[in-house]
């Protein structure tokens, strides 16, 4: 049986769906985790925090606020994936470097909150 994997997807913030592009990449915010080795061999590992994050980008459209949108926090976003799955950002920021691009009125967007969860 064939199963979608990839391809169509849903952005939302606070509610409110936004015009999602290209690809998207996402990271949950799970520690990351490091080898330690001595002379003499592995000793162990290390963890470090990381963010969760929903990255990628949205077309411009005349009832985005861009403005509100570059200043962003307190947010919920969620990222629909092809498969069913939902990744969910809560008391996130916008983290991204706040440009756009004229040609195809693309914004890149970066949100970013400590951890994200996944909603199947």
């Amino acid at each position: 049986m064939s199963q979608r994997r990839g391809g169509l997807i849903s952005v939302q913030v606070n509610g409110e769906i936004h015009d999602a592009k290209g690809s998207y990449a996402f990271g949950l915010g799970k520690p990351k985790r490091d080898g330690i080795t001595g002379a003499d061999g592995m000793h162990g590992f290390k963890e470090t925090p990381q963010v969760g994050y929903i990255e990628g980008a949205i077309t411009d459209r005349s009832t985005l606020d861009l403005g509100a949108l570059f200043v962003l926090k307190d947010a919920t976003v969620t990222l629909e994936l092809a498969n069913g799955k939902v990744v969910v950002l809560r008391d996130a920021y916008f983290a991204g470097e706040g440009t756009g691009t004229t040609e195809e009125g693309e914004v890149p967007v970066r949100y970013v909150a400590l951890p994200a969860s996944v909603v199947l």
